[in-house]
């Protein structure tokens, strides 16, 4: 884990009566008919701006949203996330139409302490992505502190992220502080044993993934359209299955690795196969080495979930990205509803840390009514994924910077 500083640091070494707060924060909400239509990233952040206003500070918000091409775009504006933010954190909350020049500088020399402004989005400037230092130094210029609370957007090393840091003081907000203590309990210090739960529909968009965590856990358990690979790589015929036979040798050496790491690796032993992938489609579970050629793998089988079961009556932690099977139709959201239940259960009863990201992760465990139940769930997408592959992630490793 890096040596971070967080608020606490923060606090204990300045009055931030009047010091201007530059917050790196992930503004980038889904939008429907001009209103935020999941405030999940809002409410994440609420906190760390809330308790800076509430020590005096004038808090300024940066954030992208959507994907302009390095210049203004009416319908990639954040004034009306602005808005909703007014909402959630109860506070006064004002807009600049830029994140630089006259209008952000005007905008924030005209705050009180203990308000909010947000900054329009930070990449209608072709210096953001490029992490120009140029771009970053005038970021920069418009507070004394940086807090960066934004870790869905850690492992883009932009101008926002990683470049501002060589010009302020930065620091961890509480989402963030929060986010990294979840993930070095869950693969950095874990208590073991752990199990790590990987689905999803292909090897090839997590070999890196994959190959991390036979280092790392003591059972990994391969899931949904990947665990057909898998199956067929050793001998199994899968039907007409999604399966990736060029990745055949890529499974077996996963499996050779994981042998030489004393990591299981955990494979359905029964599946649930149907003629086609439809809801309501008429199903039936045979075992995993008797798929006929005519029929699909779309869930694990019960057996599967039993063997499950005692994996996690006998694990201290588990991780958990991608579903174990087609979830989005049911009745194939059995699986991955029922192993989801189970964790949550645990963790509920204080006797797992549970740590789940992904977006198909995060929607399968909404949908089994589980999420709130697991230790933590992340809503960074690509950068959860990036810190499960062992990859360092810029804007985590810019806040150890001395």
């Amino acid at each position: 884990m890096a040596d971070y500083k967080t608020l606490d640091d923060l606090f204990a070494a300045v009055s931030l009566d009047g010091l201007r707060v530059l917050v790196r924060a992930d503004l980038n909400v889904p939008m429907q008919d001009g209103k935020v239509s999941d405030a999940t990233r809002i409410e994440r952040v609420a906190p760390t701006l809330t308790e800076l206003a509430g020590h005096g500070a004038k808090v300024i918000v940066l954030s992208h949203f959507g994907r302009p091409k390095g210049a203004p775009e009416a319908k990639y504006s954040l004034k009306p996330v602005a808005e909703a933010l007014g909402a959630h954190v109860g506070v006064a909350v004002s807009f600049a139409e830029d994140c630089v020049g006259d209008k952000a500088a005007n905008a924030a020399e005209a705050m009180k302490p203990g308000t909010i402004l947000v900054l329009e989005n930070t990449r209608f400037h072709a210096g953001e992505e490029n992490n120009d230092p140029a771009f970053a130094e005038a970021l920069a210029g418009i507070g004394n502190v940086y807090i960066n609370d934004a870790f869905s957007c850690a492992h883009r090393a932009h101008a926002s992220t990683e470049g501002i840091t060589h010009f302020l003081p930065s620091y961890a907000g509480r989402a963030m502080e929060a986010e990294l203590s979840a993930l070095d309990a869950a693969l950095g210090n874990p208590k073991r044993p752990v199990v790590a739960i990987v689905g999803g529909a292909k090897v090839s968009t997590k070999i890196a993934l994959l190959g991390n965590l036979v280092k790392k856990v003591d059972a990994l358990v391969i899931g949904g359209g990947m665990a057909n690979t898998f199956l067929a790589a050793q001998g199994n015929k899968v039907g007409k299955s999604l399966c990736e036979p060029d990745l055949f040798d890529t499974a077996r050496h996963i499996m050779a690795n994981a042998r030489a790491a004393k990591c299981d690796i955990v494979l359905p032993v029964d599946v649930v196969i149907a003629s086609e992938l439809k809801a309501g489609a008429a199903t039936e579970t045979v075992s995993a080495n008797a798929v006929p050629d005519d029929k699909m793998i779309l869930d694990v089988g019960a057996d599967t979930l039993a063997h499950l079961a005692g994996r996690f009556e006998t694990a201290s932690t588990v991780v958990w990205n991608g579903p174990l099977g087609a979830f989005e139709i049911p009745p194939f959201d059995r699986g991955t509803t029922e192993a989801a239940r189970l964790v949550a259960m645990r963790s509920k009863q204080g006797e797992l840390v549970s740590v789940a990201g992904g977006g198909d992760t995060v929607a399968a465990l909404n949908e089994a009514g589980a999420a709130d139940d697991f230790t933590y769930v992340s809503a960074a997408g690509g950068a959860f994924l990036e810190w499960m592959e062992g990859v360092e992630l810029p804007g985590v490793a810019a806040l150890s910077r001395d």
